[in-house]
């Protein structure tokens, strides 16, 4: 179809309509792509954050994991992969994670400051391993440590 512009009142109200009708194209095809835009691993990091400031660990741990699969070398995914791991008491993968993230930044300050608090927590948490001494008993019953999820 050959679009042409004319000076009549019913070509231009034709050409209102063609404009509008492309507006709302236009719109519809950015829904679709912000759609795209919310399975990147940095949407997954942020949506995942949100809900572990809501304290919804289930689903920061499902978020934290999809964004692990889009970019498996992150070191801040990582980190929260592993606060989320740990707040589901899944203390295994959580150690595994943090010392994955840590072989690839081990200069990273609060990644280094979530894993000590974390062995802290876990080497009094866990049971010895055959042939080990147990560890120390501390004053009082030691809670999960949970680091800090970073955006």
């Amino acid at each position: 179809m050959r679009l042409r512009a004319t000076t009549s009142l019913g070509s231009s109200l034709g050409w209102m309509v063609c404009l509008g009708l492309a507006g709302v194209l236009a719109v519809g095809a950015a829904g679709c792509s912000g759609y795209s835009a919310g399975e990147s691993a940095q949407a997954q990091l942020r949506f995942g954050v949100q809900m572990a400031q809501r304290g919804l660990w289930s689903e920061a741990l499902f978020r934290f994991e999809k964004a692990e699969k889009l970019d498996p070398n992150n070191a801040r995914i990582l980190n929260n992969l592993a606060v989320a791991q740990e707040a589901a008491g899944r203390y295994e993968d959580a150690l595994a994670t943090y010392k994955k993230a840590l072989g690839l930044a081990p200069g990273d300050r609060d990644l280094k400051q979530n894993y000590a608090h974390f062995v802290d927590f876990y080497e009094s948490f866990r049971p010895p391993k055959p042939g080990e001494a147990p560890p120390p008993k501390a004053d009082g019953p030691k809670t999960g440590s949970a680091g800090e999820v970073s955006p």
